[in-house]
């Protein structure tokens, strides 16, 4: 991920920073970058239990002073949810207004994405097990679904990071 992208560039432009991905894409592995070498502090947001409201705890996130870096979102429940629960806890209102306030912050999306089958090759090196091909793909398509939406409104930067 070295050549990745010019992160003295995004860093020097936005205080905040939002990467996202499917598992496997790079996400933590870039915001550790961010903080080493830029001094951003990094929240790594996991699953939201369901009885916390996910418009409140990204709020409160975001409202929280310095350059800040979410390893991870409110944007996952859009993407997860829908296949892994039959619907995400989050409305597109919602994701709309946390994005906005993102973007107030001087803040840009960077979604991360790779092949199915690097995602699939780094799942398993890392957590010794993985999902389906299939089931990763319809993951970056959910994904891309997502970002194709929200970039609409707010800045998204897509990068691949299949060569890694």
């Amino acid at each position: 991920m070295a050549g990745l992208m010019n992160t003295e560039e995004i860093a020097a432009v936005h205080r905040t920073i939002v990467i996202e991905g499917c598992d496997g894409a790079g996400k933590s592995t870039l915001a550790t970058r961010l903080a080493r070498e830029h001094g951003f502090t990094v929240i790594h947001c996991p699953r939201t239990p369901d009885s916390v409201s996910l418009l409140q705890r990204y709020l409160d996130l975001l409202a929280r002073p310095g350059r800040l870096v979410l390893d991870r979102s409110f944007i996952s429940e859009l993407a997860y949810g829908p296949l892994y629960r039959g619907g995400s806890r989050i409305t597109w209102d919602e994701a709309r207004m946390l994005a906005k306030a993102v973007a107030n912050r001087d803040g840009v999306f960077l979604h991360l994405t790779a092949s199915a089958a690097a995602i699939r090759a780094r799942l398993l090196d890392r957590d010794k097990e993985a999902p389906l091909p299939e089931e990763i793909a319809a993951l970056l398509a959910a994904y891309q679904t997502v970002f194709a939406t929200l970039a609409e409104s707010v800045p998204v930067m897509t990068v691949d990071t299949t060569a890694g």
